[in-house]
């Protein structure tokens, strides 16, 4: 996660000076925000100049099946189509390179008839073999990275791919996963050209290969940019956009600025069509950007919210589970996200974020009630004694050892909101190299995680055990009988294809969370997008991610 408040604070200033040096530019002049091209018709040509957050200097990678990091993802969408798409405002799975497809009663079988007359842009042809390429490149790259390639969360259970005709392609699985519909509509199992599976998944996380999509992958040079260019004869878009033919663009230039402030500075002077940052912008940022004639749009990353995950092992604090329930009425979530990231920013309201299909608040729960949270620890036993700051409890005091990275964020404020109710908390500072010992060894109390998709599903890969990147942490979180009660809820809602019974499932999923104290919830995790007012027809995917299909420059 992001920058810590001090980070922000410079962030902001350094914004305040742009604004400065802007308004003596203008005259002072607010320009009006906003598209220019509302009720004209789109226009082709031009190139669009997109700024990302860093690159991933740990995994630098754009193959769609191994890639986790979410600006990758979000140009993949780009190169390259899906199986099916879903719809952000709905949740709704609907046909895109498959026209239509079939579920076995049991659940075991996944039939999809393909789309006539799709072609990769190294000019082979989208066939059932094609496909069937795919997914066992899919197994095979699971299989050798040892679960860990991200792309392999999304197809749990899958046992064999097979060609019914040139059309048609089934999948078998060993047991069901009602998820997979809708892991097909990801960039992670989006679709390469047979050429270019033949390539080695560390050949193929550098570029050199061939999608379905609109524009094709020119180049990719980590750390420093990527160019995508506009892919003639385009004519198989998914029913969600309204272009249905080659892509307005010409080309896109994708560049890596580390800093938001400059960011945000090449947004407002016209040097870069759209900023995309990591963390939300600031209150001075979004100033900024509105009265430069600019425009903002935002959504939330559907899937796990960012949230602190217990250390319950014996002999920490957090074993106690009246110590676990204390900390949802310590902490103020509304007060951390609007300090941080501004007044409007919404509070988070359960261990999924709210574009989620299936979310259910959990906003109750969560209420900020730091006079109950000090009744809950005296019955504890954690108690203030005369003078003290802190609670303690035969002689112990109750300290919390929360891990972060170096650009965390919030961490000062919590510190200060859970000092309040007389719980100490002490920063540790951890590398993302560090993070995997750390956690291993059990030398936490609390550590954040989150994760990216448009499936309640996305959790196990975090808490249950036999699934989880980290087995450490989905260990530590829970006490065993939780952990097999949050398992079976897990186990029975991709078991079921009624969507009646999945939302019952992870409503009870989500309560639980909160009621034996699994994950702690701490920011709605949202994609804000500042984009130059000549810009038209954006649009954010179910993932949150940047949709370039529709777009188009006004001349």
């Amino acid at each position: 996660m992001p920058t810590t408040i001090r980070a922000l604070r410079r962030t902001a200033a350094a914004a305040a000076a742009v604004l400065t040096l802007l308004a003596a530019a203008c005259g002072g002049a607010d320009q009006p925000s906003g598209p220019t091209g509302v009720g004209k018709q789109p226009v082709r040509g031009g190139t669009l100049n997109l700024a990302f957050f860093p690159d991933n200097a740990a995994f630098a990678c754009i193959d769609p099946f191994q890639t986790y990091w979410i600006e990758h993802r979000t140009l993949i969408r780009n190169f390259t189509d899906s199986l099916t798409d879903q719809n952000p405002d709905t949740g709704e799975i609907v046909p895109w390179l498959a026209t239509r497809w079939q579920i076995s009663p049991d659940g075991l079988d996944y039939t999809f008839t393909l789309r006539d007359g799709v072609t990769f842009s190294d000019g082979a042809p989208l066939d059932a073999p094609a496909v069937k390429a795919n997914f066992d490149s899919f197994l095979q790259e699971s299989r050798a990275s040892g679960g860990t390639a991200y792309g392999a969360s999304y197809i749990q259970g899958l046992q064999s791919t097979e060609v019914v005709d040139a059309k048609t392609v089934r999948f078998h699985f060993d047991q069901p996963n009602s998820s997979f519909l809708q892991a097909t509509s990801t960039t992670n199992l989006a679709l390469l050209s047979p050429a270019s599976l033949r390539r080695t998944p560390q050949q193929r996380c550098l570029g050199g290969i061939s999608g379905t999509g609109p524009f094709t992958l020119d180049n990719y040079t980590p750390g420093q940019g990527v160019t995508l260019s506009r892919r003639a004869g385009y004519h198989w878009p998914s029913p969600l956009t309204k272009n249905t033919g080659e892509a307005y663009l010409d080309k896109i230039q994708v560049s890596y600025i580390a800093e938001d402030s400059v960011r945000t500075g090449d947004l407002v002077s016209g040097q870069i069509d759209i900023a995309w940052p990591r963390n939300p912008f600031t209150v001075e940022d979004r100033d900024l950007i509105a009265r430069s004639g600019a425009y903002l749009r935002s959504r939330s990353l559907p899937g796990v919210s960012y949230a602190l995950f217990p250390n319950v092992s014996n002999g920490h604090p957090l074993a106690d589970a009246q110590v676990r329930q204390a900390l949802y009425h310590a902490i103020d979530v509304k007060t951390l996200g609007t300090t941080v990231f501004g007044p409007d920013y919404p509070a988070v309201a359960g261990a999924f974020d709210k574009t989620t299909p299936y979310f259910a608040t959990q906003a109750a729960k969560l209420n900020y009630d730091p006079a109950q949270a000090g009744r809950i620890l005296d019955a504890a036993g954690w108690r203030l004694a005369p003078g003290d700051q802190y609670r303690s409890k035969d002689g112990k005091r109750l300290s919390l050892t929360l891990a972060v990275d170096p650009t965390a964020i919030g961490s000062e404020l919590l510190q200060d909101q859970l000092r309040k109710v007389g719980i100490e908390v002490q920063l540790k500072v951890i590398t993302a190299a560090e993070r995997s010992a750390v956690t291993a060894n059990g030398q936490y109390d609390l550590l954040g995680n989150y994760f990216t998709r448009a499936d309640p599903g996305a959790l196990q890969f975090i808490l249950v055990e036999a699934l989880a990147n980290s087995k450490a942490l989905a260990r530590n979180s829970q006490q065993p009988e939780t952990a097999a009660r949050i398992a079976d809820l897990f186990a029975s809602a991709v078991r079921t294809t009624d969507p009646v019974q999945r939302r019952d499932i992870y409503g009870q999923l989500q309560s639980a969370l909160i009621d034996e104290g699994v994950a702690f919830p701490l920011f709605e995790r949202v994609q804000y997008a500042g984009i130059r007012n000549r810009l038209n027809g954006f649009r954010f995917t179910s993932e949150s991610f940047l949709d370039l299909r529709d777009v188009w420059i006004n001349p």
